[in-house]
């Protein structure tokens, strides 16, 4: 198949980096009743697999069903299908490898970069491939006109449609501006209508009147509340509508299974978060959802965590609406302790971070932070860590929890090839780069995410903070005149930015606490003994440096646009790390093409210029949040985050040594008279393919 440059950086990784997350031992451990609680609760998990699928493209879910169609249609014998159909078998192996690429993001646009991806094999073989199956060739002719498109550019990419973007949390809404979608969010906050769990639809009526569809999931097609209001006008003279019913079968399954792991739930925490969560999805209820996370929040140490629903909001661009996901893990109580021990010494630590009390919260709610096995990530993605409930009012009155997944921080890629690292530092590099993001996940997700006060107005007329004599700005020297009003929350007020904005703040509270002695001998990590805390916080720099160059691969120079938010947030640390003078990090190379860039770190400077810098950019991030100062704070993060001319010239290299990103085969459960087994699966496209076609979703 003939290729052009501009197309090569669309394709699909060949070979793709496939990496099994073990959970057999951890899972065997479980009691009987723990195994039926994790069985029934993964099952609810994975039924969002479709619900995720439709979140991300139009052919996103026929694509899914083209690959487990015909994978059914075989038995998984590949060569069968290469016999019987005649295409080469390197053209079938990089369908297959395409296919993966699909499962593996829930999608057809990349889960960490939200870019679009096309088979390497042609579109002839394309098609006679799907052909041997008439199940997957009629979700091929549906689609089969979108599958290599890449024109406009625009379109390779997510976001709102207004800018050429593709996104299905507008469903069949071409022509939905930003200014729309923004307009609806602030009338919804304005009314106390929750978006989380919606998609919304614009609709021309006749007359030049428009009407607004709000579609939100659950099982049935009223709401439980027969008095709620479905209609409203809008202050335009439009029209905004409530639908219940979207995604009704999958919420109808899912509520299924969660009533059926009430009964092997451990205690009445688990009891009632079950309960609100099958009230959430078979009724629409965020309220529920809700309920379910303060529950969540109070059921302390389990043997099995879990938490389900629409919850990060990344891909939504206006930043409001989640994705569906669906967790459900064993507690690692080697590595928990260590986080333990971070959460019970944070209150000595959160006085170091450079802003004042004012604008950190009276009380810190120690959280309950644990190390997890995972059994189940539903979703498009797995991070390795976790701060959640993402509901502002239960964060900051009741509070919430960090997890820090350890088979997927464990997982190991075959065949890795470790760029931009100068051959001095490379074997340091390899050694500490795992307990140095360890320690990096421990302090982003429990002291990066965990601390600030957002200054509110909780209710008319009452303030979270003294209205009458408001906190002095450290950036201005004056007092704040912003805070959030009633219905607002840090998202919608800073939407589309916010979730790169708040991944950048915890990152930054990571770097600037991550090299503090006392912290690092939490971890193990002390004077004297095997490794030095100086070369932890070394690497700590070091990789972060590396992270925010690979950044450039998610920056699309056409559109300006970001197209994943941690990404984003690295690469203005990288440039925060670059501006100090002397810089702290620095690029060396000699040849045109920059084949041999080289990362350059200082470690004398690590203390005396890298620290201080990070903290001053820290501190700008956290106020503007604190105070809602939504002009100034967008501007900041906006200037900090351009791509300068000077980085820019490294994409091209960056995109030419990138590394295909992991994807993870998953186990799956499988019960019989009261007990459960756990199966796993090969580390091989066979293997991931294999377990999604047993899970049948």
């Amino acid at each position: 198949m003939s290729t052009t440059s501009a197309e090569s950086q669309y394709y699909a990784d060949s070979p793709p980096t496939i990496s099994q997350l073990k959970i057999e031992p951890h899972f065997s451990n479980l009691t009987d009743k723990e195994k039926l609680y994790a069985h029934y609760i993964s099952k609810a998990s994975h039924l969002g697999t479709r619900v995720t699928l439709r979140q991300v493209s139009a052919e996103s879910e026929a694509l899914f069903d083209i690959a487990v169609e015909l994978y059914k249609s075989i038995d998984g014998d590949f060569a069968k299908l290469v016999k019987e159909t005649g295409v080469d078998e390197k053209e079938a192996e990089l369908f297959w490898e395409y296919t993966a690429g699909i499962l593996g993001n829930l999608g057809n646009y990349k889960s960490f970069g939200d870019q679009k991806f096309i088979p390497r094999c042609s579109p002839e073989s394309f098609e006679k491939l799907v052909s041997y199956s008439e199940k997957a060739k009629k979700h091929y002719d549906s689609i089969k006109d979108s599958i290599y498109s890449i024109t406009p550019a625009e379109s390779t990419l997510l976001g709102f449609p207004d800018q050429g973007h593709v996104t299905t949390y507008y469903p069949d809404s071409p022509t939905i501006t930003k200014k729309e979608i923004e307009d609806i969010q602030k009338f919804m906050e304005a009314n106390q209508i929750l978006a989380e769990n919606t998609r919304l639809v614009k609709k021309e009526l006749d007359g030049g009147k428009l009407e607004f569809v709000l579609l939100k999931a659950s099982a049935t097609k009223k709401p439980q509340n027969d008095d709620e209001k479905l209609e409203y006008d809008l202050p335009d003279g439009n029209k905004l509508k409530i639908q219940y019913g979207d995604y009704e079968r999958e919420m109808g399954l899912i509520a299924d299974n969660l009533e059926k792991a009430i009964e092997h739930a451990a205690n009445e925490n688990q009891k009632n978060m079950l309960k609100e969560y099958v009230k959430s999805f078979r009724y629409g209820s965020l309220e529920a959802h809700k309920e379910s996370q303060k529950y969540w929040v109070k059921d302390v140490g389990p043997k099995v965590e879990v938490n389900v629903g629409f919850i990060e909001t990344y891909r939504d661009p206006a930043g409001v609406r989640g994705e569906w996901e669906g967790l459900v893990s064993t507690v690692n109580a080697e590595q928990t302790e260590k986080f333990g021990k971070l959460v019970s010494g944070a209150e000595s630590f959160i006085p170091r971070l450079p802003w004042g009390k004012e604008f950190e919260k009276d009380h810190f709610s120690k959280p309950d932070f644990t190390s997890l096995e995972v059994l189940t990530f539903a979703g498009s993605g797995i991070p390795a860590g976790i701060n959640i409930p993402n509901y502002d009012d239960i964060r900051q009155t009741i509070g919430f929890k960090n997890v820090s997944l350890g088979n997927v921080l464990s997982a190991k890629s075959p065949n890795e090839v470790i760029t931009f690292v100068k051959e001095s530092d490379l074997e340091l590099y390899k050694a500490l780069r795992g307990p140095a993001f360890e320690v990096q996940v421990g302090l982003h997700e429990l002291l990066g995410h965990g601390t600030g006060k957002l200054l509110q107005e909780t209710e008319e007329g009452k303030y979270n903070f003294d209205v009458k004599n408001p906190p002095i700005s450290p950036i201005t020297g004056e007092k704040v005149t912003t805070w959030y009003k009633p219905g607002q929350t840090w998202g919608s007020v800073f939407g589309g930015i916010a979730a790169s904005y708040e991944e950048c703040r915890a990152e930054c509270v990571a770097m600037f606490l991550g090299g503090d002695k006392d912290i690092l001998e939490i971890f193990g990590y002390k004077e004297g003994g095997e490794v030095s805390p100086e070369d932890v916080q070394y690497i700590e720099y070091l990789s972060m440096a590396r992270a925010g160059l690979v950044s450039l691969e998610f920056w699309d120079p056409k559109t300006k646009k970001w197209g994943q938010a941690h990404m984003q947030a690295r690469y203005s640390i990288l440039k925060v790390l670059l501006s100090t003078s002397p810089p702290v990090v620095s690029f060396s190379s000699t040849k045109d093409d920059h084949t041999d860039l080289q990362i350059n770190l200082d470690r004398s400077l690590l203390n005396s210029h890298g620290k201080p810098a990070i903290g001053e950019y820290l501190r700008n991030l956290h106020v503007y949040k604190s105070t809602a100062d939504v002009v100034n704070g967008t501007k900041f993060y906006q200037d900090a985050t351009e791509v300068t001319e000077e980085l820019a010239k490294y994409r091209e290299v960056v995109l030419k040594l990138k590394q295909p990103r992991r994807q993870f085969v998953q186990a799956n459960t499988f019960e019989k008279d009261g007990k459960v087994e756990c199966k796993e699966y090969e580390a091989t496209v066979d293997g991931l393919l294999k377990s999604f076609v047993e899970r049948e979703v």
